[in-house]
């Protein structure tokens, strides 16, 4: 038998509020611990330069977007031209 088997109601119901106080401070409204800032996030956050990546990584992200975009619509327009002129892709095959 385990030791848990053993024990009465009472004291698995002690076990288990004991186990729990650890938490209590924090959901009682107690200052939550924190973790400090590394050297290359109190740089990125001392003047909003965190703001300056994520809005070039904006950018780059927009730029394929529309490369994407462009790229298609030419595909388009060549795959139009070519069933004008009655070819197709798969005539060389």
């Amino acid at each position: 038998m385990t030791a848990s088997e053993l024990m009465q109601p009472a004291e698995l119901i002690q076990e288990v509020q004991d186990a729990s106080t650890a938490y209590d401070s924090v959901w009682a409204g107690a200052s939550i611990p924190t973790q400090d800032l590394s050297g290359l996030e109190q740089v990125m956050l001392a003047h909003d330069k965190l703001y300056v990546v994520l809005a070039v990584v904006l950018i780059i992200w927009i730029g394929i977007v529309i490369l994407l975009l462009r790229n298609d619509a030419r595909l388009a327009s060549v795959e139009r031209i070519m069933e004008e002129q009655g070819t197709s892709f798969d005539d060389g095959l």
